[in-house]
C-alpha cells in the first residue's frame, strides 16, 4: 500500500511516502509558524523524488493532534484537500498514537509527550502487545505533577515535552525514578514514517476518516487553569485579593 503521511503536529514538519513498510522518500525539517508556507512544496518534492503522484497512491495519513493549532489545521485541511481531488482514503491518526510507532513492538509502557501551553505537555499511555498497540491511558494536557501522578511501573518518557519539561517531571516523579526509561534522540520526534505505519494499519482495518474531521485538540478547562494559576483561590476569593491590594497602603 502506498501511502502520503504528513506529520505537522509540532515545530518538527515530516512528511514520508510509504510503501507497506518500505520508506520511499522522508523530508523532515523545523517549521515553527511556517507549515502554510512550506508543507506544500515539502509534499511536490516527494513526488518529484519518487516519481509519484496522487494519482498512484493508495491512501492518505495526517496527524490529527493534540499539538499545535495552527500546525495541526494545516496539516489536516492540505490532506482533506487531497482527499477531495483524488478520492483516496484518508487515515486520522493521533499525534500520540503516533509517536507510539516509534517503538514500534517495545515491551514496556509507552509515554510520549508534547509541549502544551508553557509549563504543561500533553501526553498519553500506549503498550504494544506484539502487533497490537493498547492504548493504557487517553490523552490528557496538564502539568509534570500530573503526567507523574498517571505513571506506575517502569516507562518510557519520550518527545518534545520530555525534552523541555524532563527536570520537572523528574522531581514530581519522587520515588519513581526508578521507573523511568531514558530514550535515544533519534526518536524523539513526531515523524511522518510512523503516522505512516500507524495510518496503514488502520486503512487495512478499514477505519477511514468520514466527513467531519476536526483536529484533537485537548486542553485543560480554562477554569481549571486559573484555578491552579490562582493558587486553588475561587473566583470571589480572587477578586477580594485583587481589591484588597488595590486598596493596601502603598
Amino acid at each position: 500500500m502506498k501511502i502520503l503521511a504528513v506529520d505537522t503536529a509540532t515545530a518538527w514538519q515530516s512528511v514520508a511516502l510509504l510503501d507497506d513498510a518500505t520508506v520511499l522518500a522522508l523530508e523532515e525539517q523545523e517549521a515553527r509558524g511556517s507549515h502554510t508556507r512550506l508543507l506544500l512544496p515539502a509534499i511536490r518534492r516527494l513526488f518529484a523524488r519518487t516519481g509519484l503522484s496522487l494519482a498512484r497512491l493508495d491512501g492518505l495519513a495526517v496527524s490529527a493532534g493534540p499539538g499545535s493549532f495552527t500546525g495541526l489545521r494545516v496539516g489536516l485541511a492540505t490532506l482533506l484537500g487531497f482527499r477531495t481531488i483524488s478520492g483516496l482514503p484518508l487515515a486520522v491518526v493521533p499525534t500520540l498514537e503516533g509517536m507510539a510507532w516509534n517503538f514500534h513492538g517495545t515491551d514496556v509502557p509507552l509515554c510520549p509527550i508534547v509541549n502544551s501551553r508553557r509549563g504543561e505537555v500533553y501526553w498519553a499511555l500506549f503498550r504494544w502487545h506484539g502487533d497490537r498497540l493498547e492504548r493504557l491511558a487517553a490523552e490528557r494536557a496538564g502539568t509534570a505533577a500530573q503526567l507523574a501522578a498517571t505513571l506506575s511501573g517502569r516507562t518510557m518518557l519520550y518527545g518534545e515535552g520530555w525534552t523541555t519539561e524532563g527536570e520537572a517531571i523528574r522531581a514530581a516523579c519522587t520515588g519513581k525514578l526508578r521507573a523511568l526509561i531514558e530514550t535515544p534522540d533519534r526518536n524523539q520526534t513526531p515523524s511522518a514514517v510512523s503516522v505512516g505505519y500507524a495510518g496503514i494499519d488502520k486503512l487495512r482495518r478499514g477505519e477511514r476518516a468520514g466527513l467531519g474531521v476536526s483536529p484533537l485538540y485537548v486542553q485543560r478547562p480554562e477554569a481549571e487553569v486559573k484555578y491552579d494559576e490562582s493558587g486553588g483561590l475561587s473566583p470571589l476569593a480572587r477578586r477580594r485579593a485583587k481589591l484588597a491590594r488595590k486598596l493596601a497602603p502603598r
